[in-house]
């Protein structure tokens, strides 16, 4: 049991870094994105990884 709180740990860290690169990523005054390909992979990534994490959650 206790061995698998550390690949929830990790992917909520992960979650949080792709986030934050998602963010920065973004430009406000142009309302887009400076690499939009890679854009769309942080944001697959990001939507994995938040399903990964409500999927943990739901289960217990």
């Amino acid at each position: 049991m206790e061995n698998k709180k550390a690949p929830v740990f990790a992917v909520a860290v992960s979650a949080v870094i792709i986030g934050v690169a998602l963010f920065e990523d973004f430009d406000f005054q142009n309302l887009s994105f400076e690499k939009p390909a890679l854009a769309v992979v942080y944001a697959l990534t990001l939507g994995f990884c938040i399903y990964v994490l409500i999927r943990h959650v739901v289960k217990k």
